[in-house]
């Protein structure tokens, strides 16, 4: 995970690097000199931010929060935001994620042919995007990834699995 230190300590920046990015379509870096190392970290943490919100926004954390908070009250009101500093196991997991997403919400439609759409980016967009979505389901449903109690140990009561039934919208 991206994180960089300030004078009030460390900020959480995104869960892969530009490395990441690259490595896994170098030649769409080459054929795309605009596509510089500033333009892909900020595209990184704009998508890392976008998957924080969108586990946030799951039944699965709000019920997460519930089993384990009381004081809650089933109010979805009161469910506090994913810190992404207790997100303590699959790291590899949310970095592909990150990666996925960006790939085929920010990085690939800035280069895409929307006229052709036979052309290589459009399907690029298509396979990156199917990857997301399982990959995000599979953290979903793992549930083992989040150290509730912040203590840098994720104990089995902090273990989450379940079943998601996404929905995808066309």
């Amino acid at each position: 995970m991206s994180f960089y230190t300030t004078g009030s300590g460390t900020v959480f920046e995104s869960f892969a690097v530009y490395a990441d990015v690259t490595q896994r379509d170098s030649r769409l870096f080459e054929a795309n000199e605009g596509l510089t190392e500033a333009i892909v970290l900020a595209l990184l943490k704009l998508s890392s931010a976008r998957l924080i919100s969108m586990i946030e926004m799951s039944d699965w954390w709000r019920e997460y929060n519930f089993t384990r908070d009381v004081s809650l009250q089933n109010d979805v009101r009161r469910v506090p935001v994913v810190n992404p500093f207790q997100i303590d196991a699959r790291e590899q997991e949310f970095k592909d994620l990150n990666v996925y997403h960006v790939m085929s919400e920010y990085i690939l439609p800035r280069v895409a042919d929307f006229g052709n759409p036979e052309s290589a980016e459009m399907a690029k967009i298509k396979f990156y995007k199917e990857q997301a979505l399982d990959l995000y389901k599979i953290i979903l449903e793992s549930g083992d990834w989040y150290d509730y109690s912040n203590n840098g140990t994720i104990v089995y009561t902090e273990k989450s699995p379940s079943k998601q039934n996404l929905v995808r919208v066309r």
